[in-house]
């Protein structure tokens, strides 16, 4: 059985930092691209962070760029997130998920559970 399982996240006040780590349990991702998405109360699952398998290139969207850090260890722990200068609009539940890349959550094959992220005030 294949799995992510994201951890890290928790109560944060804004500015903080936290880091959250995406471990996988049935097969080896290490040919996926890995992506980060979050989904607050009331919206659609959107875009955080991607990393490619073949050169480590990295994306993110202009509400993350220069705050948070995607990072990959192609072993046992594939993805990690890595974010700071958090603000409240940030709060969200936070998926890893592996597949061919790109901004669209639609496009990825596995998914994680989640994990929240509330950063307060």
């Amino acid at each position: 059985q294949v799995q992510l399982v994201e951890s890290g996240g928790g109560l944060v006040q804004a500015g903080g930092s936290l880091r959250l780590s995406c471990a996988a349990s049935g097969r080896t991702f290490s040919s996926y691209a890995m992506g980060w998405f979050r989904q607050a109360p009331g919206k659609e699952r959107g875009f955080v962070a991607t990393i490619s398998w073949s050169d480590g290139s990295t994306d993110y969207p202009d509400s993350v760029k220069g705050r948070f850090t995607i990072s990959r260890d192609n072993a046992k722990n594939p993805v990690y997130l890595q974010m700071n200068s958090l603000k409240p609009e940030d709060t969200a539940v936070y998926y890893c998920a592996a597949g061919v890349g790109g901004r669209v959550p639609e496009i990825y094959d596995y998914w994680g559970q989640g994990t929240q992220v509330i950063v307060s005030s």
